[in-house]
């Protein structure tokens, strides 16, 4: 089976750490276990069968707690859909399954370098993500 797509370039559009003052940084250190990732996926063609995919990464608290520190990255990958492919499913698999499961190991080691640049290392996210099974889920 010839390739469905091919990742033309990829790059972090945006990243950001926000600890807003020392207090906040001691309290999320005793409690960042309380922090969830959430994964947001938007895209935006372009000309040419070709497609921006960014993968925002955001780790937060979303308990009721003032102090809290923000971690998020933007990861854009721009791709090209081989002309083949008409299938708007297809193409929907391919931007949340396919493209994500070849791109998220390079986002996950930059957002973890992030978090221990910010004063949080030795974290490790637990769960790997499936794109697979979360794709699968979004279908039923």
């Amino acid at each position: 089976m010839a390739e469905q797509f091919k990742i033309l370039t990829q790059f972090v559009k945006d990243m950001s750490s926000e600890t807003p003052n020392v207090e906040t940084y001691l309290y999320v250190k005793e409690y960042l276990k309380n922090y969830n990732l959430d994964i947001d996926i938007t895209t935006k063609p372009l000309k040419n069968r070709m497609i921006e995919i960014n993968t925002k990464l955001s780790y937060v608290d979303k308990g009721k707690s003032k102090n809290k520190s923000h971690f998020e990255i933007n990861y854009a990958s721009i791709i090209e859909i081989d002309e083949k492919i008409k299938d708007r499913k297809i193409i929907e698999k391919i931007i949340l399954c396919d493209v994500q499961k070849e791109i998220y190991p390079n986002i996950e080691k930059i957002f973890l370098n992030l978090l221990s640049n910010s004063g949080f290392p030795g974290i490790k996210f637990e769960k790997k993500v499936d794109f697979e099974q979360l794709y699968n889920q979004k279908l039923n």
